[in-house]
């Protein structure tokens, strides 16, 4: 056999795109906050901010800051509604593709009363969290099944410390 003709034969099928379902949701989770919320992080954050500017001096203040700020914009700016589509090459958020290779399992969370399929990735930031109807979650979960196990993660350290201080907050009960 000819070798350029092996290479043919052994050259991977490409396979198009298909859509295998589609949803409209917000880019992120979100819960509009009253002011006593705003009262208490902005005095909890002015209190450490105090505490870091004894120890430290001006440098860790201002990263303070910007986190408040940051935090601030994310919890009065209302998320733009983008597309999801699950395809069976991948994942496509807005329009750009992850492939089922970077994704090692799914399983489905709940965040500001919406709810969440989680995908853990191979790669930093080593999660893809994404807005879903509760209608659609067995359809979700059906479709991915078939390429990403269904696993959920234990919640780790990091994560339990951010409920306990999220439930102390006050409007997160």
């Amino acid at each position: 056999m000819d070798p350029v003709e092996e290479v043919k034969s052994e050259s991977p099928r490409i396979v198009p795109e298909r859509e295998l379902m589609s949803w409209t949701a917000p880019a992120r989770p979100f819960k509009r906050r009253d002011r006593q919320f705003y009262v208490t992080t902005f005095s909890i954050a002015g209190i450490v901010g105090l505490i870091l500017f004894l120890a430290e001096g001006f440098m860790p203040v201002l990263l303070i800051i910007s986190i408040v700020f940051l935090y601030y914009v994310l919890s009065t700016v209302e998320p733009e509604n983008i597309d999801y589509k699950i395809t069976n090459l991948g994942v496509r958020v807005g329009g750009n593709r992850s492939d089922w290779v970077n994704f090692k399992r799914f399983w489905f969370t709940r965040r500001f009363d919406n709810d969440m399929l989680v995908l853990e990735t191979t790669s930093l930031p080593g999660r893809m969290e994404m807005v879903i109807t509760p209608e659609i979650k067995e359809n979700i979960k059906k479709e991915v099944s078939e390429y990403v196990p269904y696993e959920e993660l234990p919640a780790s350290g990091v994560d339990n410390l951010i409920d306990w201080v999220s439930k102390k907050l006050p409007g997160n009960k």
